[in-house]
């Protein structure tokens, strides 16, 4: 069996043996939950690889493969009556420029002329509705009014993986700058999302589900909609994305005992290093984090051993620059007390914010950073006290970042 790091195609996983933890559960979950969600988790936790489920689950033109996809599994064994009944119209802002303003607009507005295109062109309409949707790129907003008009007569799933990607802060940038650059690029993507919440109310889309990392803006990007259901902290969807203990270790054992090894000392081995997160104060079970055990895996099964490396160099550069980026916003004095906490104490607490509305008129306060922290993967809730949580380092890997970062800021200090 082929060790999935990196993938997230649904399809692909599962015709190309490749190990697989089945999350298909929630789709009759989500169902039963309404017809428009949101999720975040922090990156690479499995957001892309569930949405490409959903699609592969409920597309239309997926409908004579479902048993090859779905046989087996739990959604394949007790299938919703919705399955296979939309077309799914998908977008992935992942990726897109974010060095300013007129970069953020410019690719937003490419990658849905794009996808508009691409749908049309998968479910087989005329030239002619494709050629006036392409005309009207005047903005996304107007483009996609055209592109309902012409899908009218459809039942739409749309699917948005990403939908934050550019309303993260840039190395070096203060708060000030950072939030007028996200506040002026929202202004831009907020039409957009009234158009969407228009097509629900006419009946031409029928679902929505939409996922990313923070919650930040979420309210101001999505301004007026108010229609889907915040997931994020609920215990009922806590373990959508990431491995639990039990998934982590069916896992293990093929890999493990390919090699002859004790699956329980590889399983006690990741637990040591990677600890796990836990996002809803509600939760019983903490999750691992996809991408780190998918890096162990794929070391152990290429070297019967441990990494040498918890985790790969381009994610530990990726966390590293979160790391210094998120702690220069704000109040730095404030923010290095934090980072005091967690490196001597190794706790702090706060009161969880699910919604972080940048404001250039209000103040980025100690609640807000901390919950940042939290939805980019940065610490864990692990306990609570009255109305405030404890949070932690969630694994060994940070606990190193943070304690070179911890140095870094000591010498600067002294």
């Amino acid at each position: 069996m082929k060790i999935p790091y990196g993938e997230s195609d649904f399809r692909k996983i599962r015709t190309g043996d490749y190990l697989y933890i089945d999350k298909t559960r929630y789709i009759q979950e989500l169902e039963e939950q309404g017809s428009f969600n949101i999720l975040l988790r922090p990156r690479r936790f499995g957001k892309s690889l569930f949405l490409s489920t959903l699609r592969h689950y409920y597309d239309i033109s997926c409908k004579d493969d479902f048993e090859i996809l779905f046989g087996g599994l739990s959604a394949g064994k007790n299938p919703t009556p919705l399955r296979n009944s939309y077309q799914v119209l998908a977008f992935d802002f992942n990726g897109i420029e974010t060095d300013s303003k007129e970069s953020i607009l410019e690719g937003f507005s490419n990658r849905v002329a794009a996808e508009l295109q691409e749908f049309l062109v998968r479910y087989g309409y005329s030239q002619e509705d494709i050629q006036t949707v392409a005309e009207q790129n005047f903005s996304p907003s107007v483009q996609l009014d055209s592109f309902f008009t012409v899908t009218r007569k459809a039942e739409l799933y749309i699917l948005i993986d990403g939908y934050d990607y550019f309303v993260n802060p840039l190395p070096g940038q203060d708060l000030s700058t950072f939030i007028k650059t996200v506040s002026g690029s929202i202004n831009g993507i907020r039409p957009f999302y009234e158009t969407i919440k228009s097509a629900t109310c006419s009946g031409n889309v029928k679902k929505i589900f939409i996922t990313g990392v923070t919650s930040v803006s979420l309210d101001s990007m999505t301004s007026g909609f108010n229609i889907c259901s915040h997931l994020s902290s609920d215990k009922a969807f806590h373990q959508a994305m990431g491995f639990t203990v039990e998934e982590t270790a069916k896992l293990v054992q093929p890999v493990a005992a390919a090699y002859g090894s004790d699956p329980q000392q590889v399983l006690e081995t990741i637990s040591d290093c990677y600890s796990g997160y836990q996002f809803s104060s509600q939760a019983e079970e903490k999750v691992f984090s996809p991408e780190m055990i998918l890096h162990f895996l794929r070391n152990f099964q290429a070297e019967c051993a441990a990494p040498a490396h918890m985790l790969d160099e381009h994610a530990v550069s990726a966390y590293s620059g979160q790391i210094r980026t998120l702690f220069s916003l704000g109040d730095r004095d404030e923010n290095f007390r934090l980072l005091k906490g967690l490196i001597v104490d190794g706790k702090i607490t706060g009161r969880h914010k699910r919604m972080l509305d940048l404001d250039v008129n209000k103040s980025f306060e100690r609640d807000d950073f901390i919950s940042l922290l939290l939805h980019m993967g940065l610490v864990t809730i692990c306990g609570s006290i009255l109305d405030q949580l404890y949070y932690k380092v969630p694994n060994y890997v940070l606990q190193r970042l943070y304690s070179d970062y911890f140095k870094m800021e000591l010498e600067q200090r002294a």
